[in-house]
């Protein structure tokens, strides 16, 4: 892997040494720092000409500037002479606008993937994205990771017997069936209807949970609006045990306290974003997963132009 070469924003530095880590590869030494207006500046510290290289900066909040450091690594590499440059976003941010479910608003996920593209990015390697129909946005290669092994992994070490995997909305279902699949275990919904962005009142729940152990998935917590009244759901129509699980833990201001009060048995999400408050201080029983080694393997994978859908079979 002598061509191969790691770079990391500064938007999760902590997953981009595991990563290294795990391949053995150093990363490779840029400045990636402020002008004093505030505007990014990127300088590569090595040479790269004909490498294929990596940059991993999940667009987490703050978006914006995560967003532009991304955009302005990969012009860096470009006019470098990169052979290849591939953006490994292991949260893709914006990625909920993506659709006009109104009149005169953007798609702003597809203005994001543009983006990308017009910096000189040859491909994309991303995880869990929040609508799969991104995945068309872009004009160039993407590779779509799932947290769902590393997380049913996990939760099979803690329930082995009547376990149901519940959506805590209509738009997780087919994330939920697909731990159920993994994880022989039955599938409900959660009925739910949005008040406002923060704001969610759950109705009903769609199949048997009664005596049974749940775990609630979904791809991201950021109010966690619809994971704690999911998890309110499930005590009241009588589930044994409650474990919420999520590949993204975004945890906007309040998300903690709002879980906190729904008292999960556990709460258990990975490292695709640093992450924010301290769910333990809150009461929280609490588990972060990593996802170094499966985005290692992801990115040694392409760069020897192997299979990577083959990780999941």
């Amino acid at each position: 892997m002598n061509k191969l070469r790691l770079l990391s924003g500064n938007a999760h530095p902590a997953l981009a040494r595991a990563i290294a880590g795990h391949l053995g590869v150093p990363l490779t030494s840029a400045e990636v720092a402020r002008f004093p207006d505030g505007e990014t500046k990127v300088r590569i510290l090595e040479d790269v000409r004909g490498r294929d290289v990596f940059v991993i900066q999940p667009t987490c909040p703050p978006q914006n500037e995560n967003l532009m450091e991304l955009l302005i690594m990969i012009d860096a590499l470009r006019r470098a002479s990169a052979d290849r440059v591939t953006a490994v976003i292991p949260y893709y941010g914006y990625a909920r606008q993506d659709r006009k479910h109104e009149g005169r608003v953007p798609i702003t996920a597809k203005l994001v993937a543009n983006l990308i593209t017009t910096a000189g990015a040859n491909r994309v390697l991303t995880m869990d994205l929040h609508a799969t129909q991104i995945q068309g946005f872009f004009d160039i290669p993407l590779d779509h990771l799932y947290g769902t092994p590393v997380l049913a992994a996990h939760i099979r070490g803690r329930m082995t017997t009547d376990v149901v995997a519940v959506a805590p909305d209509p738009g997780s279902i087919k994330l939920a069936n697909a731990f159920a699949k993994r994880l022989g275990a039955g599938l409900a919904l959660v009925e739910k209807r949005r008040i406002s962005d923060s704001e969610v009142v759950a109705g009903n729940v769609v199949g048997d949970i009664e005596g049974k152990n749940v775990v609630i998935v979904d791809d991201m917590i950021s109010t966690g609006g619809s994971m704690a009244e999911a998890i309110k759901m499930a005590k009241k129509f009588g589930a044994n045990k409650v474990i919420a699980a999520a590949t993204h833990a975004v945890f906007l201001d309040g998300t903690i306290e709002r879980l906190a009060a729904a008292s999960p048995d556990e709460l258990v999400v990975t490292d695709t974003i640093p992450l924010r408050g301290d769910p333990a201080r809150a009461g929280l029983t609490f588990e972060v997963l990593t996802v170094a080694p499966l985005l290692g393997e992801a990115i040694k994978r392409i760069h020897f132009n192997e299979s990577v859908s083959s990780l999941f079979t």
